[in-house]
C-alpha cells in the first residue's frame, strides 16, 4: 500500500514539473531567457520547493542554453538545419580522419616525431563542366580547403578528391570556392569551403 502511495506522489509530482518545465520554456521564449529566480518562481506557484529548479533545467534542457547566468530560449532545429549539422559532423569527422592519416604518413616518411601542421599533397579537383586538374593543398580545416595551382577558380563549385594512404579509395569533398588571389605567376590560392561529401 506504501509502495503505491509512493508511486502515486511520484506520478504527480513528475507530471507537475513536466507542467511547470512547459511554462519556463514558454517564458523564455517569451522574454528571450528566463534567470534562476524565475524558474523557482515557476515551481512555488506550483506548491513545489524552489530547490526543484535543477529537475526542472534537465528536463528543459533541448530548449535552453545558458550563457553569462541567464537560460535563453534555443528554438528547435528544422529538418533542413538537423541536415546541415549532420554534413558539418560527417566532413568534420573525414577532415580529422584525414588530417591524422596524412600526419602519420608523414611521419612515418620523414621519421619525425612532430607532425606538420600542414596539409601539402596534390589532389585532384574536377570542375562542373568536368575538367580535371591536379592541384596542391595547402591547408585543410573542419570548415575549408586552401588549393595552389595554375588557375583561378573563383566562384566555382568543385569536387576535391584527396587520397587516402595505402591506395584506398580517395575522399571526395564539394567544395565553393570562395576567394583567390595570385601568389605568382600564373599561380593562384584559391580559398574554398565545404558544402558537402560524395560516395566514393
Amino acid at each position: 500500500m506504501y509502495r503505491s502511495v509512493a508511486l502515486k506522489v511520484e506520478l504527480m509530482r513528475s507530471t507537475s514539473l513536466q507542467a511547470i518545465t512547459a511554462a519556463v520554456v514558454r517564458r523564455a521564449q517569451r522574454q528571450g531567457f528566463v534567470v534562476t529566480a524565475e524558474i523557482q518562481e515557476e515551481l512555488t506557484r506550483a506548491g513545489l520547493s524552489g530547490d526543484e529548479w535543477k529537475d526542472v533545467l534537465a528536463l528543459a534542457r533541448p530548449s535552453l542554453r545558458l550563457r553569462q547566468g541567464r537560460y535563453y530560449y534555443k528554438a528547435p532545429l528544422s529538418d533542413r538545419e538537423r541536415q546541415e549539422q549532420h554534413q558539418q559532423r560527417r566532413i568534420g569527422r573525414a577532415v580529422r580522419d584525414l588530417v591524422r592519416q596524412h600526419r602519420a604518413e608523414a611521419n612515418r616518411l620523414e621519421r619525425r616525431e612532430l607532425a606538420r601542421s600542414d596539409f601539402i599533397q596534390p589532389v585532384k579537383v574536377q570542375t562542373e563542366d568536368h575538367r580535371e586538374f591536379t592541384l596542391l593543398s595547402r591547408d585543410l580545416s573542419t570548415s575549408g580547403i586552401r588549393l595552389i595551382g595554375t588557375r583561378s577558380l573563383l566562384g566555382q563549385k568543385v569536387r576535391v578528391l584527396i587520397p587516402r594512404p595505402g591506395g584506398a579509395e580517395p575522399w571526395t569533398f564539394l567544395v565553393r570556392i570562395l576567394w583567390t588571389c595570385a601568389v605568382g605567376d600564373d599561380l593562384f590560392e584559391n580559398g574554398g569551403v565545404f558544402l558537402g561529401m560524395l560516395p566514393n
